[in-house]
């Protein structure tokens, strides 16, 4: 087999490839345990703190 005659069944494992990784990701963002911790990360830019002064690094 050449690599023409290849060419639709690699296409095919290539779309399927992508939507198993697409729906994985979908699943890792999405699942109901992580739910509380991206709350608390996008509340971040609605807090009413005051910035704390930058402290200067030292350098050695």
């Amino acid at each position: 087999m050449d690599l023409i005659a290849l060419y639709p069944l690699l296409k095919t494992a290539w779309v399927v490839w992508f939507f198993v990784l697409f729906s994985f990701i979908l699943f890792w963002v999405l699942r109901p345990g992580k739910r509380h911790a991206y709350q608390a990360l996008a509340d971040i830019p609605l807090r009413d703190e005051a910035p704390r002064p930058r402290q200067p690094q030292r350098s050695i």
